[in-house]
């Protein structure tokens, strides 16, 4: 179980930040992050009430508290990383942040087994090539790296939080409920001062981007509870490898709607995390 809820962490991540990354285009990274975490927050909290979650309030939500604080600032450094690019090079560095996880897992006692550990580096290695790799080219600007790497550990960061928020499903629901609502209000706070200085133009969302923007924040939802849940099924470090994938799956769907071809480095790189998967699986 602990393979199946994390790869389905995998693909929800993935198809979220494609989502994500389309909007992107369209309107401020700032303006999609609030708006897809308010739709995914009224959700949960009707969830929340008809499962009578209130319930499990207790200390641990504060865990949940750190995930929704550590969430929009590693969203939007990703975001402003990207931005200066290149991409090439602040993709995979993105993917750094499975050392979190990892490194939680390992303090708490982990070990993973010989064929484990191997299917860790495989899988590892693979989602560093998926994202393309840049080896040449125009240096890169160091505030780019910086960011990517706060992003990454920020990423890594909010899958060690929420995996210690909650031990039921009801209270997994309002952990994840308390997380979205921090992420609104400290994105909205952080919108609201962006719109106040005029360096990002007051949101404006149109009824036809609704229906993606409630995906991409309900995807990002469904992904934190299937890791969750994958983390508490199982080892840590594996469930973390795992739900790593996501830059394999936002590849494909890049290739598959939008058509862009795979370079062979990305080819190989989800060769590779695909081998991973199956030595994890089966270790």
């Amino acid at each position: 179980m602990t393979a199946l809820f994390a790869l389905a962490t995998s693909l929800l991540w993935g198809l979220a930040d494609f989502g994500g990354g389309l909007l992107t285009r369209r309107m401020p990274a700032l303006t999609v992050v609030v708006v897809s975490q308010s739709i995914a927050t009224v959700v949960l909290g009707a969830i929340v009430v008809v499962t009578g979650a209130w319930s499990e309030m207790g200390p641990q939500l504060w865990f949940a508290v750190a995930a929704g604080l550590v969430g929009p600032v590693a969203m939007l450094a990703f975001y402003k990383a990207l931005a200066l690019g290149p991409m090439g090079v602040v993709s995979p560095l993105g993917s750094l942040g499975v050392a979190v996880p990892v490194g939680v897992g390992l303090v708490l006692g982990e070990r993973p087994g010989l064929l484990q550990f191997a299917g860790i580096v495989v899988a590892v290695v693979g989602v560093v090539l998926a994202g393309g790799p840049q080896f040449k080219g125009a240096p890169v600007q160091r505030q780019a790296v910086l960011l990517t790497l706060l992003a990454a550990f920020g990423f890594g960061g909010v899958m060690a939080l929420i995996a210690e928020a909650s031990t039921t499903l009801t209270g997994l629901f309002l952990a994840l409920f308390v997380q979205r609502v921090t992420n609104v209000v400290a994105g909205g706070t952080a919108l609201y001062a962006a719109v106040r200085r005029g360096t990002v133009a007051p949101p404006k969302v149109s009824p036809a981007a609704l229906p993606a923007l409630a995906f991409v924040g309900l995807a990002d939802v469904a992904a934190n509870g299937t890791y969750s849940l994958a983390a508490q099924s199982g080892p840590v470090t594996v469930a973390a490898v795992l739900a790593s994938l996501y830059p394999v799956v936002t590849a494909l769907a890049a290739r598959g709607i939008l058509s862009e071809r795979l370079r062979g480095v990305q080819a190989a790189g989800a060769g590779l995390a695909l081998v991973g998967t199956v030595l994890l699986a089966t270790g």
